[in-house]
């Protein structure tokens, strides 16, 4: 037996039996050998790469079953970015500084990933101050699928007038002289937050090559290693993949991506599914990257979005014809399907037409799933059951969760969703983060949820029955989420055979206190045996810098989730070091707090790279 790298002298959890080891062989792109220090290291040759974790816990790559990247990737060096900022006065600036250095006519654009919870003031930005921040640049704040708040510059620039008449699918609010006043209401769903987004400008191609890339090695920071990709609106297939089709060419891709495939045009969904069925098949691909099947969107009548700021929607008497010429198709030509399911009302009539396909054309062997399901019942969760179906859930109730207990009460909240009787009734369950237009893509957000049922604003959802613990909570974010790609038994563990896909942590996940789950990052990320980031005492293994741009892109000054220990120790680091606190140009990196031996997130001169 033999070992291109061996990473030993750590607390390795294998999510296998034994659950932990000291050291792990890799070989070919996949784990080779487990076992003790010495043993693994007897496997090193002259050839063989060998890594000290100093003691640090590895888990395996962490896998989001629920997330948005090549969209994310294509637009994420325009975003500023608010997930993790400790303090809407912290927001409010960074839009001013970047009004002013982004040039017409672009756009200023806040895509969702926070919350008013997150903030120490416990309230959203008013338009007045975001005018008064960016008077002269468009401004674009989404609220998760809520709303969106427009400064005077952007109604300008999206052409909202006093005689712009609402859409069918949303609200401009405006003022008693019916001119609009910058707040776009998502009613009944998102449509109108879609459509607005979409008609700002575009990064040019070779900027969406540099921008996909940064911001999958922003989720490599926090040790994602795959994503089961759950498309999304004005995401064409296969137009809007050709960036992560040609990075998986150049071989430059860092992450594991397994791509579902979301029509477009209401009314049209089986027309686009009949296309894609005869381009391409479930599986085709490598392990890099594939397709992985149809949805989350199957049909936009069956498409309940979760604004818990409006009443549970009604879906369309049509829902139940269309999504089932739809599902017959896909089970015909063999395709798992996904499909976005807030309300057990959505869910049960679902299931109605799923049962009724099932009897003609059986769904076994077929790995299909909801979505979401936050007020899935009991009846229901038996119902997919017997069908052999999934569930992805994902931390969206750490977002909204308040919002949610006022309108449906405390009670209701402690089962959305239900995890815990999901997993006691063998269903398939993998955790993700739905970001990142909702959720953060912060992983460890998610896993605090899972473990403490809090939300982000610190409410407590659940009771200690439907929480998880953190081995429980880290299974979900790995072996379970490899399910949803059909990909069970090739990635999750730390076992010979599978995927070499790890993170090294920057603190132990097993005994920290809870809250400062929260706070973990990667310092060393391995995917398929090879390193695609690394900090602190690893920045010498860490690849090549990726440059950022255009120029006046907001992840040169900020990069993407902000600590918000960083942004508030940002003078005493620069009084500490010779270094300036944040970003350097020369470098494009960032000076960030690292965690000490106490357990604190403490500053140190220690830089990674983007």
């Amino acid at each position: 037996m033999s070992a291109e790298t061996i990473i030993y002298n750590g607390k390795i959890a294998t999510n296998v039996f034994p659950s932990f080891v000291e050291a792990i062989g890799i070989e070919g792109g996949k784990v080779s050998a487990t076992g003790n220090s010495d043993e693994m290291l007897r496997l090193a040759d002259p050839a063989t790469t060998v890594i000290d974790a100093k003691g640090r816990t590895v888990i395996p790559g962490l896998n989001d079953s629920h997330m948005h990247p090549i969209r994310g990737g294509l637009n994420y060096n325009m975003e500023l970015r608010w997930d993790g900022v400790p303090s809407l006065a912290d927001a409010l600036r960074m839009l001013k500084e970047q009004a002013a250095r982004t040039p017409a006519p672009q756009w200023v654009r806040v895509i969702g990933g926070w919350t008013e919870f997150q903030f120490a003031e416990r309230r959203m930005p008013t338009l007045e101050e975001i005018n008064a921040v960016a008077p002269d640049t468009p401004v674009f704040v989404l609220h998760l699928y809520d709303r969106a708040l427009l400064n005077g510059a952007a109604l300008r620039a999206v052409g909202y007038t006093k005689d712009t008449p609402d859409p069918q699918s949303g609200e401009i609010q405006r003022d008693k002289q019916g001119n609009p006043t910058g707040i776009l209401i998502a009613k009944p769903n998102s449509y109108i937050l879609y459509s607005s987004i979409f008609k700002g400008p575009k990064l040019s191609r070779e900027d969406q090559l540099k921008s996909t890339r940064l911001f999958f090695r922003e989720l490599n920071r926090f040790g994602i290693t795959s994503v089961v990709d759950a498309g999304g609106g004005f995401q064409n297939y296969p137009d809007d993949y050709e960036v992560v089709n040609e990075l998986h060419q150049a071989n430059q891709l860092t992450l594991r991506l397994a791509a579902n495939l979301y029509p477009q045009k209401p009314g049209q969904e089986l027309a686009d599914f009949q296309r894609w069925t005869k381009m391409t098949k479930p599986g085709e691909g490598d392990d890099f990257y594939r397709v992985n099947g149809g949805g989350e969107l199957l049909v936009a009548s069956a498409s309940d979005f979760e604004d818990m700021l409006q009443p549970r929607p009604d879906m369309r008497p049509v829902m139940e014809s269309e999504l089932m010429a739809v599902i017959r198709h896909l089970a015909e030509n063999r395709w798992p399907f996904r499909m976005h399911a807030t309300y057990n009302e959505t869910i049960s009539r679902a299931l109605d037409v799923y049962e009724q396909v099932n009897r003609e054309i059986p769904f076994e062997g077929l790995h299909w799933f909801f979505d979401h399901c936050e007020t899935i019942t009991d009846r229901n969760l038996d119902r997919i059951k017997k069908l052999g179906g999934g569930i992805a859930v994902q931390d969206r109730m750490a977002f909204q969760g308040e919002y949610f207990v006022e309108r449906y009460g405390a009670q209701q909240a402690k089962r959305t969703p239900p995890i815990r009787r999901m997993l006691e009734m063998g269903i398939p369950v993998g955790a993700g983060t739905d970001a990142t237009r909702v959720s953060s893509y912060n992983p460890f957000v998610s896993l605090h949820w899972l473990v403490t049922g809090k939300t982000i604003g610190g409410l407590r959802l659940y009771p200690e029955k439907n929480r998880l613990d953190r081995a429980e909570a880290l299974k979900l974010y790995t072996v379970g989420s490899s399910w949803f790609s059909t990909e069970d038994g090739k990635k999750g563990a730390l076992a010979p055979g599978q995927l070499a896909d790890l993170a090294v942590l920057s603190a132990d996940y097993f005994s920290i206190p809870e809250e400062e789950i929260k706070q973990l990052e990667s310092v060393l990320t391995i995917v398929g045996g090879k390193i695609v980031y690394a900090t602190a005492e690893f920045s010498k293994l860490a690849p090549p810098a990726l440059p950022v741009s255009p120029d006046w892109s907001p992840v040169r000054e900020y990069g993407g989730y902000a600590k918000a220990s960083k942004q508030s120790l940002g003078a005493s680091h620069s009084a500490a070091c010779s270094h300036s606190a944040g970003h350097t140009k020369e470098s494009n990196s960032w000076h960030l707090p690292v965690l000490g031996e106490s357990g604190l997130w403490e500053l140190g001169c220690d830089c990674f790279a983007f």
